[in-house]
């Protein structure tokens, strides 16, 4: 069996960018695979089946959680969202690497489960720019706004057991260090066990 893939998780509270981040690493290292969601939410403008989430009826999004079909799971926002178990190791025990951008609840329930992942905190550059980021989005009430920033407000509060944190000043800074951290710990010493035995076999 080939060895397992690296796990990255990264998290952020919303608005914070962890998206934009994810996608530039994506795009940069197309061998990573990324974990897609399922939700049981609409599609927003722009947002495509399979890619962005797995979209689908609240009906059978309970469905799967009475199958124990996902790793974690959380109501947010009167909205479902999930993690597949088996899409996630089916990729891992591939020897593929992959990549998982998820809120904190979600990420600490992971981290019970697949305790050598990489777990990458993204932090906005203050709460103040968190808060017009938020404002900025235009397709939410004031009252979503508030609700969301609230609970960023307690999201910021779990950084402290994340093995990396990324201050998201600026998007391409941003970005490089979470390519930093991907490169680096690939690097380890530890994952590269088996390539060195052979190496000084030669």
């Amino acid at each position: 069996m080939s060895k397992k893939g690296l796990f990255i998780v990264v998290s952020a509270p919303s608005g914070a960018g962890k998206s934009s981040i994810c996608q530039r690493l994506l795009m940069a290292c197309p061998e990573i695979k990324f974990s897609v969601s399922y939700t049981s939410r609409e599609p927003r403008p722009g947002e495509i089946n399979g890619k962005d989430y797995h979209f689908i009826s609240r009906d059978e999004f309970q469905e799967r959680i009475d199958q124990n079909e996902f790793v974690e799971w959380i109501e947010n926002y009167g909205n479902l969202y999930g993690t597949s178990i088996k899409a996630m190791d089916d990729i891992l025990e591939n020897g593929k690497d992959l990549l998982l951008d998820i809120e904190p609840r979600g990420a600490k329930k992971i981290k019970q489960k697949y305790k050598k992942s990489i777990f990458v905190f993204v932090l906005p550059p203050s709460r103040i720019e968190l808060l017009k980021r938020l404002e900025k989005r235009g397709h939410e009430t004031d009252e979503a706004i508030k609700s969301r920033f609230a609970q960023a407000e307690s999201e910021l509060k779990e950084v402290s057991w994340y093995d990396y944190i990324i201050f998201n000043e600026d998007l391409e800074t941003a970005a490089n260090e979470l390519m930093a951290i991907y490169v680096a710990e690939k690097c380890k010493r530890n994952r590269l066990k088996d390539k060195i035995k052979e190496y000084i076999k030669k």
